[in-house]
């Protein structure tokens, strides 16, 4: 997966390439520490599809659910007219574990109107003590690895 640092909505990447997780702790909802400004109002899910990369960088502790929306707005604060496109279930803390990655495939905006400012939302029920994301804009989610057990023949 190639990153930009103009697409990175959570977290930050060092000239090293290492990443570090934007922190999540507060009960209810958290707005990424970035937000993408299109430069005027569009809608992205149009055309080639697109998707936010998710990955839980400190595990979550002593919540109980952790729910991610991608949204657009039409302010870098993301209060004025803030409109999800398009989010998860709320997951289980317990599902949530260190490297873990959810995918969330951006589609179009519409029916509903395209705004300028695109940002993602964490809504978590519950007191946590831990948590953090790195989360960024890219064309395909990178596969962590499928292993499969050898020593078997394909007949």
């Amino acid at each position: 997966m190639l990153l930009d640092a103009n697409t990175i909505l959570s977290g930050s990447l060092s000239a090293a390439g290492a990443i570090t997780g934007q922190t999540v702790t507060a009960t209810g909802t958290t707005v990424s520490t970035n937000v993408y400004d299109l430069g005027v109002a569009r809608d992205l899910g149009k055309g080639e599809a697109l998707e936010i990369a998710i990955q839980v960088t400190v595990a979550p502790l002593g919540g109980t659910t952790v729910q991610f929306a991608l949204v657009e707005s039409d302010d870098a604060a993301v209060s004025v007219n803030p409109q999800v496109i398009v989010q998860t279930d709320s997951f289980a803390i317990a599902t949530l574990a260190l490297n873990t990655q959810v995918p969330l495939h951006w589609d179009r905006a519409a029916p509903y109107i395209a705004r300028r400012y695109i940002s993602l939302r964490y809504v978590l029920a519950g007191t946590f003590t831990a948590g953090a994301y790195f989360a960024n804009i890219t064309k395909s989610i990178a596969d962590p690895g499928t292993y499969y057990a050898n020593g078997f023949a394909v007949l």
